[in-house]
């Protein structure tokens, strides 16, 4: 039984902590919010995470997993301290590193014995050396030894935990074999393929897997857009796109672009780190600039099918940036509503398990409603923006019925279109022809 802390109970360090909890190990997450720490310890997870809830009870109760706002006791009992605390994105662009030092130096003032400290934050080039340098100027014994290993992560929300307990691959940086090889044997139980690296290659894998996915879905969204003006269906040619085993169909559906704490935030500090090395990163900035425009089909499209929005009532289906996650960051939700209020209309909406974090989001005006049929009630027209289950099932004809004209805007391609003619909605969707659409003088408008 490894004795590992992790320091910071976000996304990342909790799911990683619980499921090296699961595995056998003894885990000891912490972090400064203390409300946090309170809360788990009740047995009260902070995030929505499928299934996240019952592991942490689980691993709690067999006392392999805990929690302390004492990191410093935490760093002092542990012999592996992984670092998972946030990166977010600053102004200029580039990852905000203070906690990662701030983590780093609390590290290097409780050093009492050898330790493997591991970043797993997503952090620029370079930044394992930097962690390195800041626990050694805070040591308080010259002559305890440490290394420091690279160890990215490739989470995705809404299924975290199966990408933790059967991942892809476990990337290893060091220059340190003994060191890497401790954390190899560390993902044993998880049955994945070992990539040994050194830590700069390991830190620049996250950072270059994370923007050439966020690529696929910014180049199948630009085909979306040509595919609506000369008459093609993007899901056809996504999915023949995909049966090339060079290409694959993951990361291309169609939509209004990505959002989430990891995409926006990596793509914009791999074009920083660009910048510093004084290489013009065009590709990746067209990416982002695509990306940007995407969510602004939607109110395009609405304006089409209503025209003028003073006075509308607008249903939107969805609020998190993706289904099975509370997550708020860089919704399209975030730019799309603020834009319909400014317009002058009504919107109500719906989210199954984001309604509370997009509360404190969004500004004041929107209603929030306890189910689909309420937020479409009497409504002009209805917008998707995350496709959850419960949008995917919802009975059309019940909805049909309840809404004041049965137009659908949907951003994330949910529906078949012969479906939706059969089923009397005029429904606009991404790269495909709309179906049951009237002649009308609506205008394109550019928000």
């Amino acid at each position: 039984m490894r004795k590992i802390a992790v320091i910071g109970t976000g996304y990342v360090g909790l799911v990683s902590g619980t499921c090296f909890a699961e595995v056998g190990n003894r885990v000891i997450c912490c972090d400064v919010d203390e409300n946090k720490i309170d809360q788990l310890r009740r047995g009260q997870v902070p995030i929505y995470e499928p299934g996240l809830e019952e592991l942490v009870a689980k691993n709690t109760a067999r006392d392999h997993l805990f929690f302390t706002s004492d990191i410093g006791e935490a760093i002092e009992a542990s012999d592996i301290i992984y670092i998972a605390v946030g990166t977010p994105m600053s102004e200029t662009g580039e990852a905000d590193m203070r906690y990662v030092m701030s983590a780093a130096k609390k590290i290097g003032e409780h050093l009492n014995s050898y330790k493997i400290i591991v970043n797993k934050s997503t952090v620029p080039v370079g930044t394992g050396e930097l962690v390195r340098e800041v626990v050694q100027a805070n040591k308080k014994y010259p002559w305890i030894s440490f290394d420091v290993v690279s160890n990215p992560e490739f989470l995705r929300e809404g299924s975290a935990i199966a990408d933790c307990m059967a991942m892809d691959r476990a990337v290893i940086g060091s220059d340190n074999g003994k060191a890497a090889k401790e954390i190899a044997d560390l993902h044993a139980p998880f049955n994945t393929r070992i990539f040994l690296t050194d830590m700069e290659s390991a830190e620049m894998i996250k950072y270059a897997a994370n923007a050439f996915l966020a690529t696929k879905i910014s180049f199948i969204n630009a085909i979306a857009n040509i595919c609506e003006r000369v008459g093609a269906n993007v899901l056809q040619v996504s999915e023949g796109m995909g049966l090339d085993s060079r290409i694959g169909g993951k990361f291309l559906q169609a939509g209004i672009g990505y959002g989430g704490s990891c995409f926006p935030k990596d793509t914009n500090a791999l074009v920083h780190i660009a910048d510093k090395v004084g290489y013009n990163f065009e590709l990746l900035q067209a990416v982002i600039k695509t990306n940007q425009r995407q969510r602004y089909v939607i109110l395009d499209k609405l304006y089409d099918a209503v025209g003028g929005l003073t006075g509308k009532q607008v249903a939107v289906l969805g609020l998190a940036f993706k289904p099975n996650t509370d997550d708020m960051r860089y919704a399209p939700a975030l730019t799309i509503i603020p834009e319909l209020l400014r317009q002058g209309a009504f919107v109500a909406a719906f989210d199954p398990i984001a309604r509370e974090s997009a509360m404190a989001l969004l500004p004041a005006g929107v209603q929030y409603c306890d189910s689909i049929e309420q937020a479409v009630k009497d409504s002009d027209v209805c917008i998707i923006l995350t496709e959850w289950q419960e949008v995917l099932t919802m009975d059309l004809e019940r909805i049909r019925e309840r809404m004041k004209r049965p137009v659908i805007i949907d951003g994330r391609n949910c529906f078949d279109l012969e479906t939706m003619r059969r089923s009397g909605f005029e429904y606009h969707s991404i790269g495909r022809l709309p179906v049951n659409v009237a002649e009308s003088d609506s205008r394109p408008v550019n928000f």
